[in-house]
């Protein structure tokens, strides 16, 4: 039994500061797979933030349910179903980029970082438990549930003279990672909400935990959590993860 649900949105400008969530760029956030590849909390490490350059139009959300039923020996009807398992959810997207601007290798770069997704990262093929980076979709106050990537197509659709590609469409399945998971919203099945502060001039780090928190001296936890080494050299237009109050890692984690 499938369930498609799709999502559109019109809106596509680009992030400024103070925007509200609704017109902030979406973004795929890839995190570091838990110890021994499981499916339980994954790796607090942030890999890497790949940001959409344009938000995407529509959103593909489906669920598939595994249901038997017995035969019912001179019935006129047949017996009622009974649930024996459930598929993974799968969100499906689309990722436009455009160098026309440029006319650089940007597109070639963004098109290969998708790629990396589908390979195991180095930390997990260190540990010879080869696994994909957890993958988790974030618009606004929209938070998908913990996935990875199971398939990335990518259509070139124009080149510069020399043949390098500067315009591409790519289509992005995000498939759900097995086990129970707490979900936030019909999308959702994050282990733990968080937040994404886009930085503008005169934030610190402590005023960001301060709002975040209500606590300034809780900084270290959202620059732990950004991967910032030097905290005073914050940048405008920098993404800030705010980690939930009760992952681990924040506040009331342990």
């Amino acid at each position: 039994m499938s369930s498609p649900v799709t999502f559109t949105a019109a809106g596509t400008a680009p992030p400024s500061a103070g925007a509200p969530a609704s017109l902030q760029h979406a973004v795929l956030e890839l995190l570091e797979p838990p110890a021994g590849g499981g499916t339980g909390q994954p790796g607090r490490a942030v890999l890497d933030i790949i940001e959409f350059q344009f938000n995407p139009k529509e959103l593909s959300l489906t669920k598939n349910a595994k249901w038997k039923r017995e035969a019912q020996r001179n019935a006129r009807k047949s017996g009622p179903p009974e649930f024996t398992g459930s598929d993974p959810s799968k969100l499906s997207l689309e990722m436009f980029f455009d160098a026309t601007d440029s006319m650089d290798e940007k597109v070639v770069k963004a098109v290969e970082k998708l790629f990396s997704c589908c390979v195991p990262t180095e930390k997990s093929r260190q540990d010879k438990k080869g696994s994909p980076p957890w993958v988790v979709f974030r618009w606004g106050g929209l938070t998908s549930f913990p996935a990875y990537v199971s398939s990335v197509t990518a259509k070139y659709t124009l080149f510069t003279p020399s043949g390098t590609p500067v315009r591409a469409l790519c289509t992005v399945t995000l498939e759900e990672i097995s086990g129970e998971q707490s979900g936030q919203n019909p999308t959702s099945g994050s282990v733990a909400a968080r937040d994404i502060h886009v930085v503008v001039a005169g934030d610190t780090l402590a005023s960001v935990a301060f709002r975040a928190y209500g606590d300034p001296a809780l900084w270290r936890r959202i620059a732990q959590a950004s991967n910032i080494d030097d905290p005073m050299r914050l940048r405008p237009g920098t993404r800030l993860l705010i980690p939930a109050p009760d992952e681990p890692g924040g506040p009331h984690g342990q």
